[in-house]
């Protein structure tokens, strides 16, 4: 069964083509609007939409070309549904239904996280269920336990902003252009976490969940008493995005082992954009000891919202027989939408 993937929920255009039984992913393709958004600091969602018009059936025809298949071979076709920017989320599936009625062939709304969720799964020593998944970008941070496809009990996730929100906004005090985690995270390499004490929000709540925007309050006040001491050097910036670095590395590392004690798994998955950070990546390797626990990091062409990840989870809850593959005229997307949400109630009684 051949899935065509299509993602357009943010400021990435991603599209791939996907057959478990042919092998996997056969082809994928990827468009970064980042260098258009720069120039204002962030996204843009009139413009991200207007790219997304650009560039998806070009790259449709480019891993068509790739694979060496052509429109007609295509099986299934399976866009981002939700959550996302809504008139980003619009284009994806207005392609997606459009192509699909002119082909007569089925679509499938995806879940943006349950993409993300399932990234893993995309490379060779891909993990078995049940994992415990820590879910972090740049608009969500929680961990789930993930018992099958389609199976997801959220056990926690924070209460204002998300990591990669963090990390953005915090890039923004320091003066770093936008994307702001990946220049934060080049920055910090620099720095020496141990020059500023910065708080570790809810690390000992007792519960799972998360709250990041008091450390990025801290780091606000910081920089505004360096700036009136006029002591705020590229050093003292290097420092700051140590320390901060640190600070939320330990909180994320801190809640996924406690994630994994409580539901007595060995298994946890990292997913999302900063699952790409080098210091997340290493705590985490260093935390769980070989033979205690696996930790299992999607590549990091997967940790970016790209169309792989979509047409596998596609093809993955047809599999499971969750999804049912039918023609639709019509269609609505979810800018919001719980991933919980997909896990059906268990019967009463």
């Amino acid at each position: 069964m051949l899935v065509l993937g299509i993602e357009s929920s943010c400021d990435e255009t991603g599209v791939a083509l996907y057959d478990r039984s042919a092998g996997g992913l056969l082809a994928h393709g990827l468009h970064s609007q980042i260098e258009m958004h720069q120039a204002y600091g962030g996204v843009v969602p009139e413009l991200a939409s207007r790219d997304h018009i650009a560039r998806t059936l070009p790259l449709i025809e480019q891993v068509l070309r790739d694979a060496r298949r052509t429109l007609a071979d295509i099986d299934v076709i399976a866009c981002t549904q939700g959550p996302g920017l809504a008139g980003a989320l619009l284009v994806g599936g207005g392609i997606a239904h459009g192509l699909a009625f002119a082909l007569g062939r089925p679509v499938i709304g995806i879940h943006h996280l349950e993409g993300h969720l399932l990234s893993p799964l995309l490379s060779h020593d891909a993990p078995s269920f049940p994992f415990v998944a820590l879910l972090v970008s740049g608009g969500h941070t929680q961990l789930m336990r993930v018992d099958a496809v389609g199976a997801y009990t959220l056990l926690g996730e924070t209460v204002d902003d998300a990591a990669g929100e963090a990390f953005d906004k915090t890039a923004k005090l320091l003066g770093l252009s936008y994307p702001g985690g990946p220049a934060l995270a080049r920055l910090a390499e620099a720095g020496n976490p141990a020059a500023f004490k910065l708080p570790r929000p809810m690390l000992h709540s007792g519960n799972l969940d998360f709250s990041f925007s008091g450390l990025k309050t801290s780091i606000a006040t910081q920089v505004r008493k360096l700036n009136e001491a006029g002591m705020l050097s590229e050093q003292t910036r290097a420092d700051l995005a140590s320390a901060f670095e640190d600070a939320i590395t330990e909180v994320l590392v801190k809640k996924a082992l406690t994630a994994l004690n409580q539901e007595k798994l060995k298994r946890l998955v990292v997913a999302g954009g900063v699952g790409a950070n080098r210091k997340l990546r290493e705590r985490l390797s260093q935390a769980l000891a070989p033979g205690h626990a696996n930790v299992y990091f999607p590549d990091l062409q997967w940790c970016t919202d790209n169309g792989a990840m979509i047409a596998l989870a596609a093809s993955l809850r047809i599999e499971a027989g969750i999804e049912a593959a039918r023609p639709e005229l019509g269609f609505t997307v979810k800018p919001r939408w719980d991933l919980a949400s997909l896990t059906p109630p268990s019967p009463s009684g």
